[in-house]
């Protein structure tokens, strides 16, 4: 059974979209996202419309949870005072992203659950926690340590947004990259596909300087900074 692993499309309509047209080559048997759907980009309504109508199955990310609950942002500011700067630019972003999505939608978020379990498993970025996951150059001993406690041969998730497939014994574990706002200096879309015990990552181009141009006047609080990273395939700390 082929399956592939699509996550982190954060409201970027143009990228999901030229994944769909790659997906029709791929032809997999099934589609599962990986959460953080719809914040920090220019479409959020309309990317969970599409996920909706297509019946992807998948899971909770921590931007979606972010909508109605800041909780962990507070935990989190408190705990690693360095990360206020780009906690406080989440915060702004939470309510023009809730009036975007709307309460409908937000009621569909909230029936996500935080773990996909099919022939593997799919999760936002650990078990248990959606804030938190391996890096891409994490040690064997931190990802094993992370995800061996699913007890499954192959493990997806996303969060990082840096793709990587690392095989550790008798399991497969991959980060999954991201649709958008790719953090690995490679701009284009990225997504996973599982075919058996065997992971592959496919990167997909899209019009990025068009969709950068689009949040820099979609009115959303530090645009210019979501585009910069859209840009850049890379993290950009905020000024």
């Amino acid at each position: 059974m082929r399956v592939a692993v699509v996550t982190d499309i954060h409201g970027n309509r143009r990228a999901l979209h030229a994944v769909l047209r790659d997906l029709k080559q791929v032809a997999p048997d099934l589609v599962l996202h990986g959460g953080d759907l719809a914040f920090g980009g220019t479409h959020p309504g309309e990317i969970i419309d599409e996920i909706c109508s297509r019946g992807w199955p998948g899971v909770l990310g921590n931007t979606d949870e972010l909508l109605w609950t800041e909780e962990r942002l507070t935990e989190i500011r408190s705990a690693h005072l360095k990360l206020a700067p780009l906690l406080g630019r989440l915060r702004d972003l939470i309510a023009p992203m809730r009036e975007r999505v709307g309460d409908e939608r937000l009621g569909w978020l909230k029936t996500l659950p935080t773990v996909y379990t099919g022939d593997g498993f799919t999760v936002h970025a650990s078990p248990g926690d959606l804030w938190r996951a391996p890096m891409a150059n994490a040690a064997d001993e931190e990802i094993q340590r992370t995800y061996a406690e699913l007890g499954v041969p192959v493990v997806i998730y996303g969060h990082i947004h840096v793709s990587y497939v690392r095989r550790l014994g008798g399991m497969t574990v991959a980060n999954a990259g991201s649709i958008s706002q790719s953090y690995d200096g490679d701009r284009r879309a990225a997504y996973a596909v599982i075919d058996g015990e065997n992971v592959t990552i496919r990167r997909v181009e899209y019009d990025a300087e068009t969709e950068a141009r689009d949040l820099l006047h979609s009115g959303l609080p530090h645009a210019e900074w979501l585009s910069r990273i859209l840009l850049a395939g890379r993290y950009c700390a905020p000024d």
